[in-house]
């Protein structure tokens, strides 16, 4: 059984320690291993994970029978995009429908929060675009950003709710 509840600051170390199990096998082959141990200092230590929290990030944890099994953090964008910045799920979890809960209480926030547009980032060599695709995310975007040194190829993908 799913259940998604709300990170509080304590949370962090939980989401750090999911980030850890999930980021390696998600990009090995995408990234380089220095650009992912640079990635996971800089955005999931939990000091960077509280401050995203206090600043302008909502996470959720989701669980399965009481067992941490991902996460998404969500943040206003402007005044109809809500963005999911970070959805992350532990491989042996992937392909049971829990990426679907997730995107689905997304869904159900960017509403209650009277947004329009769902928006995110998904790297452009990472499988789970084949994901969002057939969740109904189209492709607005295609971006090189710029980040310490190292790029982030994306696709900016949207739902329009």
């Amino acid at each position: 059984m799913l259940n998604i509840h709300r990170a509080r600051l304590e949370d962090a170390s939980i989401i750090h320690r999911l980030a850890h199990q999930i980021y390696f096998p998600t990009y090995k082959g995408i990234l380089t291993p220095n650009q992912m141990e640079f990635m996971l200092e800089k955005s999931y230590s939990i000091e960077a994970l509280q401050q995203s929290m206090q600043n302008d990030q909502d996470f959720y944890i989701a669980y399965y029978h009481h067992k941490p099994i991902g996460f998404i953090g969500l943040k206003i964008k402007d005044s109809q995009i809500l963005r999911i910045e970070k959805l992350y799920l532990l491989p042996e979890t992937q392909g049971r429908g829990v990426g679907n809960g997730l995107i689905n209480f997304a869904i159900s926030q960017a509403k209650e929060m009277n947004r329009s547009i769902l928006e995110l980032n998904v790297n452009r060599g990472n499988k789970a675009y084949y994901f969002y695709l057939k969740m109904n995310f189209k492709v607005v975007q295609e971006i090189d950003i710029p980040y310490y040194g190292y790029v982030l190829d994306d696709y900016v993908m949207q739902l329009c709710l």
